[in-house]
């Protein structure tokens, strides 16, 4: 998976091109819901998402390529928010952690789906991609470090998702943050 697919490039990102990429991957994540994921034709897709399958190649080689496209869009849109709020923190900071939380529980439909479907790879290559690419040389441990805590966020996030978030966000945090190293 890339972070950024060369397929959509910077110059093809307009507005009505993300809108209409947007809606591909809603579309499969609105269908996973009540179909199994191999089961799922790019005609339906294009039908539920208003495009010609035509559109649909335009964009995609495959399902599994918009469903990676959706994650990146997603991850680009935390990036423009995180970088708008001041209190975020590092974000191995209990306050990164909490507004992480918060923001993904925006598109949990999409991650609970993509779990339930066995599409985990997608989810954990995305992010590690995306800790790898932007917080490789800020991390003073090892790259396993990073990959661990990676892991760690997702699967936490997962969970608490899965479990209908009984405990708040704040709770959530907490505990992600005491299992990291203090920060010198």
């Amino acid at each position: 998976m890339k972070f950024f697919p060369e397929r959509i490039t910077i110059q093809n990102k307009t507005r009505r091109s993300r809108f209409t990429r947007m809606c591909i991957g809603e579309a499969i994540i609105d269908l996973m819901k009540n179909t199994d994921y191999e089961s799922i034709k790019i005609s339906d897709i294009a039908k539920r998402s208003g495009i010609s399958r035509m559109t649909f190649y335009h964009y995609y080689d495959s399902k599994s390529a918009a469903l990676t496209d959706y994650l990146d869009e997603i991850i680009l849109r935390y990036l423009r928010e995180s970088r708008k709020n001041p209190h975020v923190g590092r974000f191995q900071e209990y306050t990164h952690i909490l507004f992480s939380l918060n923001f993904f529980d925006q598109y949990a439909d999409y991650f609970l789906v993509m779990a339930q479907a066995g599409l985990y790879s997608i989810l954990i290559n995305g992010i590690n991609e995306f800790m790898t690419s932007r917080f490789t040389s800020g991390f003073k441990s090892s790259l396993y470090g990073l990959y661990y805590y990676a892991g760690a966020l997702l699967n936490t996030f997962l969970k608490w998702e899965e479990d209908g978030k009984q405990e708040p966000a704040e709770k959530i945090a907490e505990i992600i943050s005491c299992f990291l190293p203090a920060r010198s």
